[in-house]
């Protein structure tokens, strides 16, 4: 992918917000078909994705599925848990811990364990240490060379933005994925289900896919009230995140150094407007 172009300056525009946000560090960048197309702040500095980890650990997951290591419906995690429900937090498991706080399938559960669970699973079956599973599955073939699993499946990558952006990229035009797996990553898994967006909101309907949030009816969210019903993405906990939104056609991923808290949920959803409607602007009539 190559350098940010400066024919966008609408988009741009819209990403100048991001100095607003009492991080030392912040970066941010809007991506298109063809990859990045405007940004802000320095994209090859190494920060902590914490959970925006999530997608990138769930793509390894579908393409271990994908290669016959696993398959989605066999029995991973508690008892009457699948590889899906860990990938849909709804296996039970709790935020933190192993003791299970509801049947599977029946409520929405953010779980860091899950994640680690499919971390172990993957290891498992293809041989390798996660790290390098999750290397040779998504981020070589992407073009991630910047970014280490440092800790956890559920939150360990560390990277720089450009790196980041490439992953949006992906999930915007699957490449690793084929077209199927794709589309089912970002389709509701178990829907009407309540739960909990850690840190956002409590929603009678909590939608989530395989391992990315999918936007829905939520109300207040952390994406914008301009964004559709079927964007989809992750927040971490490190002050970052990384939506696509289908209908615009585009996704923005952003990383910084400011612990995620109040600021997020006030900062994000005008930049995420912005941003849009600046490619509305720009669009062809």
């Amino acid at each position: 992918m190559g350098p940010a172009a400066d024919t966008e300056p609408s988009l741009a525009g819209a990403l100048e917000a991001i100095d607003t946000w009492g991080a030392d560090h912040a970066a941010a960048v809007v991506i298109g078909p063809d990859g990045v197309v405007a940004s802000r702040g320095d994209l090859t500095r190494t920060l902590r994705w914490a959970s925006v980890t999530k997608p990138v650990t769930a793509l390894a997951v579908l393409v271990a599925a994908d290669r016959g290591l696993l398959d989605l419906d066999e029995a991973a995690g508690p008892p009457g848990s699948t590889v899906r429900h860990l990938l849909a937090h709804t296996s039970g498991l709790p935020f933190e811990g192993t003791t299970t706080l509801a049947a599977p399938g029946s409520r929405r559960i953010y779980s860091n364990p899950g994640f680690d669970e499919l971390g172990r699973l993957v290891s498992e079956r293809s041989g390798m240490a996660f790290e390098d599973a999750l290397t040779a599955f998504v981020l070589a073939p992407l073009g991630v060379s910047g970014t280490r699993l440092l800790e956890r499946p559920s939150q360990g990558l560390h990277g720089p933005l450009a790196d980041l952006a490439r992953i949006g990229l992906e999930l915007l035009r699957p490449t690793v994925l084929d077209p199927a797996a794709a589309a089912t990553m970002r389709t509701v898994a178990f829907p009407g289900l309540p739960g909990v967006v850690p840190g956002v909101g409590n929603y009678e309907h909590c939608d989530w896919g395989l391992g990315v949030e999918i936007r829905g009816d939520k109300r207040p969210h952390w994406t914008s009230d301009s964004n559709s019903p079927g964007t989809f993405g992750h927040i971490g906990g490190s002050g970052g995140f990384l939506w696509v939104d289908p209908a615009a056609d585009l996704a923005v991923a952003a990383l910084t150094d400011r612990d995620f808290g109040p600021w997020a949920l006030e900062a994000w959803p005008p930049i995420s407007a912005a941003v849009l409607a600046a490619s509305t602007a720009a669009a062809p009539r």
